[in-house]
């Protein structure tokens, strides 16, 4: 929750971000494999029985959001090579064919993250949704509610 606070308060201060807040969206693999055709595993494996990332989304405050606003800053796994390991476990696709999450999130990048850049680089972005994910433990969050 510290961090969302962060994040929503340099928000607040940046005056030229083109976006009004963050939602953290996370999805639980049991149940996006019940819902699509077909699931397949990561070529990392398995993921963990736990929710997942599935992305970092900037929306406006009337429930619209911008999408693919900087088409000329693609993504690039070697802007992020530190983070993979952490990403195979917590951001993980289970769409078909199986991958190595590069396309997940390129398309997380090339949608949503390219219309935060004014806060957040491509390294920044994907740094804060896993700095995000340790911090808010939504498994743990349910079990402690029942």
């Amino acid at each position: 929750l510290l961090l969302l606070l962060l994040l929503l308060l340099l928000i607040g201060c940046s005056s030229g971000q083109d976006f009004d807040f963050f939602y953290f969206v996370q999805q639980w693999p049991g149940s996006y494999c019940d819902t699509q055709r077909s699931c397949c595993f990561p070529t990392a494996g398995k993921p963990p029985p736990d929710f997942g990332i599935h992305g970092l989304w900037p929306n406006y405050n009337d429930g619209t959001y911008p999408s693919n606003c900087d088409p000329s800053n693609p993504f690039h796994l070697s802007q992020i090579w530190d983070l993979v390991p952490e990403m195979e476990q917590n951001w993980a696709s289970l769409a078909c064919p199986s991958g190595n999450g590069t396309t997940f999130w390129s398309h997380e990048w090339n949608k949503h993250g390219t219309c935060s850049e004014s806060v957040l680089n491509q390294h920044s972005y994907f740094s804060a949704a896993l700095e995000l994910k340790r911090k808010i433990d939504l498994l743990q969050i349910l079990r402690n509610a029942g």
